[in-house]
């Protein structure tokens, strides 16, 4: 005798009766698959009812905006809500791109088909690495638009028109971010000139300002203040369980928020008490003692928090579909918590910690040679900057006796 409510045998008459029953219920065993609860799943199965009835036949061929947003008046106009709108847009979009029905909204650039060429370029023939294409994509993107917002043309750019883009940007920019921004576009001008896209002139006449090596101290918060923030994740809330394991590898290791991110469950030795990890930069690996404070924080993690997923990845998302974090997701961490604690230094993001990491060990009388390899720098000269900060030597330097000499 079957122990289901009337209710429940009406929801699943309802699911199995609406139409695209496979392609729903192919997308529903995959937001399983990928951690989604009980409760989700049955909101998901509900919206996809809905959408499925007012989907035309001919949806394989492709939804776009335009149209989702005429299903959702359709659904508003029979039942209104204040976020059912909304509900419809965010339960349908991702199953959509699921079946590869979904159609991305065409970027407004102009320039868009220069900015894939250069992008494939990059990839294809530089060989450079999937973090260095954002970041250059990134600049000339905001270059190209640009050019568009303020009607120029690329073929006909002028050295006055570059001029024009740095002394807009003046304001927000400082000496080293237009050194970043002018070794990036003078790459892509050269690039463009070959393709016949602009003035073959144009990146010879681009100069960068003049930045001297060394010439910052390195901005980090002191060590107390890192001690505060750990702190603040000594709780049992999953997400501070995560920030913790995360917010010590940054501190105590002086990892890269991307070395972070891209930190395996194989690469952690419990038996051994070792940290495998590699390093970026270096594109080797490094062998770390597993420290016993960092152990336990992501053993806690690990065995209390971490989704039960294939993923080789150790920090994932704590919801579905729980996929391996991102960068930003560590930076965005980190920047909540200096904000909390309002810490003040010039930089609050995850380099901050690593600087915060150098500048203990310089404090603690550890060698440069000893540093630098601790952070994984390619050479002797990226650590030098941390010299500057050991206050105990520049003492010293300044109570030198110079009568002793003849």
């Amino acid at each position: 005798m079957s122990t289901r409510s009337p209710h429940a045998k009406v929801a699943g008459s309802r699911h199995r009766d609406a139409p695209f029953l496979p392609e729903r219920e192919r997308y529903l065993r995959s937001c399983a698959d990928a951690g989604a609860t009980t409760g989700a799943l049955k909101i998901k199965r509900n919206e996809l009812i809905w959408i499925a009835r007012l989907l035309p036949a001919t949806a394989s061929e492709g939804v776009d905006i335009g149209r989702l947003n005429e299903l959702v008046r359709q659904r508003t106009s029979i039942h209104t809500g204040v976020t059912m709108g909304e509900r419809m847009i965010v339960a349908a979009r991702p199953w959509l791109r699921f079946l590869g029905w979904w159609r991305e909204p065409v970027s407004a650039l102009p320039f868009q088909g220069y900015l894939d060429g250069y992008i494939k370029w990059m990839r294809d023939e530089r060989g450079l690495s999937p973090s260095t294409i954002k970041q250059w994509q990134g600049r000339i993107r905001l270059f190209l638009q640009w050019c568009e917002e303020t009607d120029r043309d690329l073929k006909l750019l002028q050295p006055s028109d570059i001029d024009a883009y740095f002394i807009q940007n003046a304001a927000r920019w400082g000496r080293i971010s237009m050194k970043v921004v002018t070794g990036a576009l003078r790459v892509y001008l050269k690039y463009a000139a070959t393709q016949g896209l602009c003035d073959s002139r144009l990146a010879i006449a681009l100069r960068s300002p003049r930045v001297y090596a060394q010439e910052s101290l390195p901005s980090a918060p002191a060590w107390s203040d890192v001690r505060r923030i750990l702190a603040l994740t000594e709780t049992d809330k999953p997400a501070d369980i995560r920030g913790r394991a995360i917010l010590m590898l940054l501190s105590i290791y002086g990892m890269r928020r991307g070395e972070v991110v891209a930190l395996r469950l194989d690469q952690v030795d419990w038996t051994g008490r070792k940290l495998h990890m590699l390093r970026f930069k270096r594109r080797q690996p490094q062998v770390y003692p597993l420290l016993p404070v960092v152990a336990e924080a992501l053993a806690r993690y690990i065995d209390t928090v971490r989704p039960c997923t294939s993923a080789p990845e150790i920090f994932l998302g704590l919801h579905a579909p729980q996929l391996p974090l991102s960068p930003s997701a560590v930076f965005s961490l980190v920047n909540n918590k200096f904000k909390t604690l309002e810490i003040t230094v010039k930089h609050r993001g995850p380099h901050a910690l690593r600087h915060a990491c150098a500048a203990r060990m310089v404090a603690q009388g550890l060698s440069l040679k000893e540093i630098g390899d601790h952070l994984g720098h390619r050479s002797a000269f990226a650590t030098m900057t941390y010299a500057k900060v050991d206050m105990r030597a520049l003492r010293e330097v300044g109570e030198f006796d110079l009568g002793e000499l003849p």
